[in-house]
């Protein structure tokens, strides 16, 4: 009887494991999974302008949509593409974007890229914003990534800090409270 319940044990696991076998196949042979591979944001010149996101994402085994980019610590995300008509520059504003099966798809200056409006200030003090890449495969798929932020150009040390001036709803302990949660998740 003392054999029976190890082979019986050892028979579960077997099993077990041979139920996992066939998702392990999905993606045999076909190249690196989608996923994005550099990326910054820029404030914009002054506090009051929206950042402006650029990335670039280096497609899977099968063609998908980026179809949003989220982030916790940012009022707003939009995408957004810059176009040229009748000698014109305009943005449009995107609902997706194509990734193309082992390619790339670039938001780049000049080109696609995103707004992000009301960026947390303890994540811009951190350098870093953790955003989220939502996908249109079968499982809604979701990239964590950190852009790191840069001041715009001709922008440093330009911004100034309202709190300081007394500006800052006067509830200084209250504020330094909310700013110390974002830090922390900034960091994550």
């Amino acid at each position: 009887m003392k054999s029976f319940a190890p082979r019986l044990l050892s028979g579960a696991v077997l099993a077990a494991a041979a139920l996992t076998l066939p998702g392990c196949g999905d993606n045999m042979g076909q190249g690196p999974v989608l996923h994005v591979v550099s990326g910054y944001i820029e404030m914009g010149a002054t506090p009051d302008r929206p950042a402006a996101g650029y990335f670039t994402i280096e497609g899977g085994p099968r063609d998908v949509q980026l179809m949003a980019v989220t982030a916790d610590l940012a009022q707003r995300i939009e995408m957004h593409e810059s176009v040229k008509e009748n000698g014109v520059v305009s943005m449009k504003p995107l609902l997706s974007a194509p990734v193309p099966a082992k390619g790339k798809l670039e938001f780049k200056p000049g080109g696609k890229h995103l707004m992000i409006w009301n960026i947390n200030g303890a994540a811009v003090r951190a350098g870093k914003l953790p955003m989220a890449f939502v996908f249109s495969n079968n499982n809604n798929e979701r990239i964590l990534f950190d852009l790191t932020i840069r001041q715009a150009p001709g922008a440093e040390g330009a911004a100034i800090d309202h709190g300081a001036m007394g500006m800052g709803g006067g509830d200084e302990a209250a504020d330094n409270a909310v700013d110390k949660g974002a830090a922390d998740a900034a960091k994550k």
